[in-house]
C-alpha cells in the first residue's frame, strides 16, 4: 500500500497502515505530536502502537528541536545480522547445546560481564575509535557518571524484553546470525535524566503532553543532550558489534569442521536521531521504532520469536523520510499478553524453535505481535525484501 494521509494540527499525518486499525490512544499520540510548534513532518509505520509520549513506529521530523521521550529510553536500540557460509544441513538435530553455549558467552536480562570485554581480543573486531569513544564519557551528564563501571561491564550484553540473539535460516537454507539490543542501562539513565531536564524548561509548559517536552537549537540543554544522545547511540552500536563478535566465536567453535565464513554485518538503529535534509531544510529526524531505508540501504525488520524476520533494502521514499518499520509491532500490551496466553500457548506458537518456553517470556509470545507478513506488505513502497529468515534458536533475557 501507499500511505494514507489524515489531518494534523501543524502537519498532515502520513500513515502506512489503515488508521481504523490503530488503537485510539496511539492515534491521539500522533495528533499530539502534530501540534508541536517545531514539527515539519510525521510519518507512521505499519507497526505503529502506543508508546511513551510518542508512538512506537513513528518518524518525527522537526526543525531545530528534538524530543528526548520520542527517541525513547533505549537510545540507539537496533538490529544486527550476518549471513554465514553454513547451511541448514550443518546444524545438529538438537540445538539445545548451541543455545546453551550462546547464553554462557552473552549475558542476558540484567546480567553483565564480570570484567569489561577487551575488544582487542575479539576475532576481527576493529578497535579504532574505542579509546576516543570512552574518552567522550567524560562529557556526559554529571548525574550519570557514576554508572561508568557498570556501562563498561554491560557492553556486549543482551538485556531483556524484546531483545534477542537468534540463529536463523533463510529460504535458500543459508544460516544467519541476528541480534536485537540497545544502550542497556546507561542509555536508559541518560534518557531519563534529559527527559526530566526538558520537562522543566519554560518553552515546554504549554504542551498537550509533558512527555513531548523538547530541547531547542542553540541552547546549552540541547548541546548537552545531543552529546549524550550520540554517545549512547554509539554505545548501542558497539554493544551489538561486540555481541556479534562473541556470537561468531561460538559458531566457529561449535562448527569447527565446517570452517564458517561470515559476510559483512548489516546493522540498523531503530530508536535514534539523525540530521537529514528534506525540502531544502536541515531537519532533526527522530525514528522511534523505525529504521532508515534510504535507496539501496540494507535494513532488518524482525518478527516475533516464533515467526520470522526480513532483510530488506530501502527504496528511498522521501514521503516517509526514507524510513521503514522496525519490526512487527505489538498488538497488545505485555500485561494483556500475560493475561491472555499461557506457557502452553507459548510452546505451541514457538514449536520448532529452540528457546525459552517459560512464564517469564509469555509477554513475548508471537500472538502478542502483529503478523509480520502483513507489516511487510504495507510498506512495499518503502523497502524491497532481500531475504526471509526463520529462527531455529532464539535466546532471550
Amino acid at each position: 500500500m501507499s500511505y494514507v494521509e489524515i489531518p494534523g494540527a501543524k502537519v498532515p499525518i502520513r500513515m502506512w497502515t489503515d488508521p481504523a486499525a490503530v488503537e485510539g490512544s496511539a492515534l491521539q499520540q500522533l495528533r499530539n505530536v502534530a501540534t508541536l510548534p517545531w514539527i515539519k513532518g510525521l510519518a507512521v509505520m505499519p507497526d505503529v502502537h502506543y508508546g511513551k509520549g510518542a508512538t512506537v513506529g513513528s518518524v518525527i521530523a522537526m526543525k531545530g528541536a528534538v524530543c528526548p521521550a520520542a527517541v525513547g529510553v533505549d537510545i540507539g536500540c537496533g538490529m544486527s545480522a550476518v549471513k554465514t557460509s553454513l547451511t541448514a544441513n550443518d546444524l545438529p538435530g538438537d540445538l539445545s547445546r548451541l543455545r546453551s553455549r550462546i547464553e554462557q558467552v552473552i549475558p542476558v536480562g540484567r546480567g553483565m560481564h564480570d570484567d569489561p570485554v577487551d575488544p582487542g581480543r575479539l576475532h576481527g573486531f576493529g578497535t579504532a575509535g574505542w579509546e576516543d569513544f570512552w574518552g567522550r564519557f567524560d562529557g556526559v551528564a554529571e548525574a550519570v557518571k557514576f554508572r561508568q563501571e557498570r556501562a563498561g561491564k554491560q557492553i556486549g550484553t543482551l538485556g531483556g524484553g524484546n531483545h534477542f540473539v537468534e540463529v536463523c535460516t533463510d529460504t535458500t537454507g543459508s544460516v544467519w546470525l541476528m541480534l536485537h539490543s540497545g544502550s542497556r542501562n546507561i542509555g536508559k539513565e541518560l534518557a531519563e535524566h534529559h527527559i526530566g531536564v526538558a520537562q522543566k524548561l519554560p518553552h515546554n509548559q504549554g504542551l498537550v503532553d509533558r512527555d513531548l517536552a523538547v530541547f531547542v537549537a542553540d541552547t546549552p540543554q540541547m548541546a548537552a543532550y545531543r552529546h549524550d544522545l550520540y554517545w549512547a547511540q554509539e554505545y548501542a552500536k558497539y554493544n551489538r558489534s561486540i555481541m556479534m563478535a562473541l556470537l561468531k566465536d561460538v559458531i566457529r567453535k561449535e562448527f569447527k569442521k565446517a570452517k564458517p565464513v561470515f559476510e559483512p554485518e548489516i546493522s540498523a538503529h531503530h530508536n535514534y536521531v539523525a540530521e537529514e535534509r528534506y525540502d531544502g531544510m536541515d531537519l532533526l529526524v527522530t525514528r522511534k521504532g523505525a529504521i532508515r531505508a534510504g535507496s539501496g540501504e540494507y535494513g532488518i525488520i524482525p518478527g516475533s520469536m516464533g515467526t520470522g524476520s526480513y532483510i530488506v533494502k530501502g527504496l528511498g521514499n522521501d514521503k516517509s523520510f526514507n524510513s521503514a518499520s522496525h519490526g512487527a509491532g505489538r498488538r497488545m500490551s505485555r500485561n494483556a499478553a500475560k493475561r491472555r496466553y499461557s506457557t502452553k500457548d507459548l510452546e505451541e506458537q514457538t514449536r520448532g524453535v529452540e528457546c525459552r518456553k517459560d512464564s517469564g517470556v509469555v509477554d513475548e509470545i508471537p500472538g502478542a505481535y502483529k503478523p509480520i507478513e502483513q507489516v511487510i506488505d504495507q510498506q512495499r513502497d518503502l523497502v524491497e525484501v532481500v531475504a526471509k529468515l526463520k529462527q531455529v534458536v532464539c535466546v532471550k533475557g
